[in-house]
């Protein structure tokens, strides 16, 4: 067995040897290692964070007049977006001057979105069946969405029209957008007023 030598001599007899202090040292390798396994794990198990984006629906310019798309006046709605947030109006169908009359509608729950729920309920119906069934392992995830966008985009489903004027805030245009979203309407776009709901959202606005 080898004898470890303490450093110095005897210093003569009868004297007692002091034992040589070793330096205290911690290997970091280890720590190291680990906080590189911890790091890369996290990276490939967190889910980065994708740019969120909002799609807005515009018509496709169209330079035949029989090439325009043709809307069933029961699905038609639409939204008159004025130049201020509380001038939102709403009809259904097809618009007359002498006879349309517009409904006045605000950006909350009770407002615009009770309106679009109502007027959407059924394509809501189908999407709730459709949940309950994916709830209950019936469906697929892949499955579930495909026939949810499919009733959104039915043919029976309602279209909403949002027409704004030049001086509509785009704040306005993106909260209507974000009610439609949440209440599943799957069919609308945003176009320009015509000059005959110009003079009827005049008439109301008071301007």
């Amino acid at each position: 067995m080898a004898e470890v030598n303490s450093g110095g001599d005897d210093g003569g007899k009868g004297k007692k040897k002091r034992p040589k202090k070793g330096s205290t040292r911690i290997d970091m390798t280890p720590m190291v290692d680990l906080a590189f396994l911890l790091l890369t794990f996290f990276i490939l198990a967190t889910t980065l964070s994708k740019p969120k984006t909002m799609e807005i629906v515009y018509p496709k310019k169209v330079d035949k007049v029989e090439d325009k798309m043709e809307l069933n006046d029961k699905l038609a709605n639409t939204l008159l977006l004025g130049a201020k947030d509380d001038q939102v109006y709403f009809y259904p169908g097809k618009f007359k001057l002498d006879t349309t009359t517009l409904d006045k509608v605000d950006l909350s729950k009770d407002g615009l979105r009770k309106l679009l729920i109502e007027r959407n309920k059924n394509v809501l119906a189908v999407i709730k069946d459709l949940e309950t069934k994916y709830i209950n392992h019936q469906i697929a995830d892949s499955t579930f969405k495909r026939l949810r966008s499919k009733a959104k985009g039915d043919d029976k489903a309602p279209f909403f029209i949002v027409k704004t004027l030049d001086k509509t805030k785009y704040k306005i245009v993106i909260d209507v957008i974000d009610e439609m979203n949440i209440s599943n309407v799957g069919k609308y776009a945003v176009v320009d007023m015509s000059e005959a709901e110009k003079i009827a959202l005049k008439r109301e606005t008071k301007e």
